[in-house]
């Protein structure tokens, strides 16, 4: 397994200056990928555009979207900017996308809450569509890999009919290796033979300071989500051994990426994460 990081582009007034450093030193430090969360009503940074921004300072580490609120997004506009993307990075791009839950990202974009999930799964037609055909848009040589994240059953059908793998995010009550059951069996219930992509993510708080700073900014950030937001915030690795286990048990259970995501974005946050998975060999090259 290996063990990308979120960028902090969720955290509230995050600058610029923290986003590249973050980029710089996560690949200096052997992480695998860097992931930026999403949401349209929230003081955050545009996910596309930051990690436009994180490509140009960086030359190896993987770019994803884990994930993008796909629905919101005009279908032609997204495949054309995941190309360019994709292509200006050295083909680094890896879109992760989801229905998402939050009416008023919809609202305010004027786009539909209730058919958010058939119009993600026309927006995947789409995507492949644009990037084999050419016209809008440089033409992959090969196209960003699809991941859709979800822990519903109708998100696992999804990523088994129009995906290459899944991302399962925080929060939920049921065990990773139960979740990763069901998904294989959408996946087989689909007539797949490949094997997915499987990805996940987790937050982290490491310090004196950690359970304050998760409950900071986790509670703004999954407010009105009741007991779901107490899961998120219970399930924030504040310590060595906190993150140790939970590394262990995604991996047992067959996951090949954890991408652990901020509550900070003080660039001290990297650098206890960095200290707390030395000797564990999930940085550089990882555990295959």
């Amino acid at each position: 397994m290996r063990i990308g990081v979120g960028l902090p582009a969720m955290v509230p007034g995050t600058r610029g200056a923290d986003l590249l450093g973050w980029a710089v030193t996560a690949e200096a430090r052997g992480f695998s990928t860097l992931g930026v969360l999403d949401r349209i009503v929230y003081p955050n940074h545009e996910p596309l555009t930051t990690l436009a921004v994180a490509a140009g300072a960086t030359r190896r580490i993987r770019l994803s979207t884990t994930v993008l609120l796909g629905a919101t997004r005009n279908p032609a506009v997204l495949a054309k900017q995941a190309a360019t993307l994709h292509e200006l990075s050295g083909g680094r791009l890896e879109l992760g996308l989801a229905a998402g839950g939050r009416r008023d990202d919809f609202d305010v974009t004027g786009t539909s809450f209730t058919r958010r999930g058939r119009n993600l799964d026309e927006l995947i037609t789409t995507l492949r569509r644009t990037w084999r055909d050419g016209e809008i848009g440089p033409t992959p040589a090969t196209p960003p890999p699809v991941l859709l994240g979800g822990h519903s059953e109708a998100a696992m059908r999804r990523a088994a009919a129009s995906a290459d793998g899944w991302i399962s995010g925080s929060g939920s009550a049921e065990p990773y290796a139960d979740r990763l059951t069901r998904l294989r069996k959408a996946w087989a219930e689909a007539g797949r033979t490949d094997e997915p992509r499987l990805v996940a993510l987790a937050y982290f708080a490491l310090g004196p300071d950690g359970s304050t700073l998760a409950r900071a900014y986790l509670g703004g950030c999954y407010r009105g989500m009741g007991r779901y937001a107490e899961r998120v915030i219970g399930e924030t690795l504040l310590t060595r051994e906190a993150l140790a286990s939970t590394a262990a048990e995604y991996a047992d259970a067959g996951c090949q990426e954890l991408v652990l995501f901020p509550c900070s974005a003080e660039l001290h946050q990297l650098d206890l994460l960095t200290e707390a998975l030395s000797g564990t060999g999930l940085l550089g090259e990882g555990l295959s």
